[in-house]
């Protein structure tokens, strides 16, 4: 079934809702084809600025009227509002008033970043040497608000160890731990927070001359009791022991003769940190810490997606260049898809509820955000 969005314009300054085709399906991936060609061919959006339309449970997707000059290649949320890392800076995007953007760093990269409100954090890789750079939250504040003298008079900002071309990293809770796993050239680095009188990430487990260069990385407890680096390269996903720092290979996807790329490590709810899903190319495949196959199922895209995420109502999302397909992470049945009206690359940013924040990946042009809104009583009747 094809619902009209019944799409109309906003009355605030915070954005635009725009022209998406949204299917609902009963969880058929192999029908995905056929339902493109569906709604390319029979779905019609109104837009209707004087009327309307009436609550509906059907998710939507807006997008900020503020073009940024260069291409956004990260975000986090800060409260309400999305810090926003492109090419050239940090911006703040106010999302409790007009939509205003604040610039609070320029000339500088930023390619990665999480918000640690807690601990008044804002990590980042960033910079020409891609550094992993923190920066205090109340100095940004300050930045925008001008009220406090004491803060201006601080350095901003610190950097964790001495570390350069830092590829990926994850920040991994677990019981009143904070870790902080980080992948470098040839390398993982691990450190852990250390409360006052320290305050700071401090050296834990570093993990040199990996036979794969690691791309992205998580840290998962077995059990609640072993640590192990999980990490993905071109030439798959591999693990790396903690506490005796044997490495060793997971999943390699040997039907594909190149380089692979890949796009996530989720780790299924209700496994002890056992059970993952290994996102890459344009597939998924369910397997656990050890390398077995846990499931005899093979997740399959409908198109490369150029992001991959899992989001909290337990689903992942995929960004394609025709379609953005929600599944769910438990089976990769197809929830839904939601067509684009033309081709074009979306890049995941951030999420958090029910609210899931993208951008267009446009080089050399402008880029903006979007976010989607997935209604829970939606998404559970999927």
């Amino acid at each position: 079934m094809f619902v009209d969005l019944g799409l109309y314009q906003s009355t605030g300054g915070t954005g635009d809702t725009i022209p998406v085709a949204a299917s609902f399906v009963s969880g058929d991936a192999a029908r995905l084809e056929q339902l493109k060609y569906e709604a390319r061919k029979g779905s019609v959006v109104n837009v209707n600025p004087t009327n309307i339309r009436p609550h509906s449970d059907t998710p939507e997707i807006r997008k900020y009227k503020k073009r940024f000059n260069s291409e956004i290649l990260c975000a986090a949320l800060w409260g309400v509002n999305l810090l926003v890392g492109t090419e050239n800076g940090l911006m703040l995007l106010d999302r409790s008033g007009q939509g205003k953007v604040y610039s609070l760093i320029t000339r500088r990269r930023f390619q990665q970043m999480d918000v640690l409100e807690g601990l008044n954090l804002l990590i980042t890789i960033s910079g020409k040497r891609n550094k992993l750079r923190v920066y205090y939250l109340s100095w940004l504040r300050n930045k925008i608000l001008h009220n406090d003298p004491e803060v201006e008079k601080k350095q901003g900002w610190s950097t964790v160890g001495d570390m350069e071309g830092c590829v990926h990293y994850r920040v991994v809770k677990y019981e009143r731990i904070k870790f902080l796993v980080i992948a470098l050239k040839n390398s993982v680095e691990v450190y852990a927070w250390a409360p006052k009188p320290y305050h700071k990430f401090m050296a834990f487990k570093s993990f040199t001359d990996l036979p794969h260069r690691p791309q992205l990385v998580d840290l998962t407890v077995e059990e609640g009791q072993r640590l192990k680096v999980i990490y993905g390269s071109s030439s798959g996903f591999h693990a790396v022991d903690v506490d005796s720092g044997n490495n060793y290979d997971i999943y390699i996807p040997v039907h594909i003769q190149s380089q692979i790329n890949p796009h996530a490590i989720i780790f299924l709810p209700n496994t002890d940190g056992m059970e993952m899903l290994l996102c890459y190319e344009d597939e998924g495949v369910y397997v656990n810490t050890y390398g077995r196959i846990i499931k005899d199922v093979v997740l399959q895209w409908g198109e490369m997606p150029t992001s991959v995420a899992y989001i909290c109502s337990n689903q992942i999302m995929g960004w394609g260049e025709k379609a953005i397909e929600i599944r769910s992470v438990e089976t990769g049945h197809l929830d839904g898809v939601f067509m684009h009206k033309r081709a074009q690359r979306l890049k995941f940013l951030c999420e958090r509820n029910d609210k899931v924040f993208f951008a267009s990946v446009r080089s050399g042009g402008s880029s903006q955000v979007y976010f989607m809104t997935l209604n829970r009583s939606c998404i559970m009747n999927w």
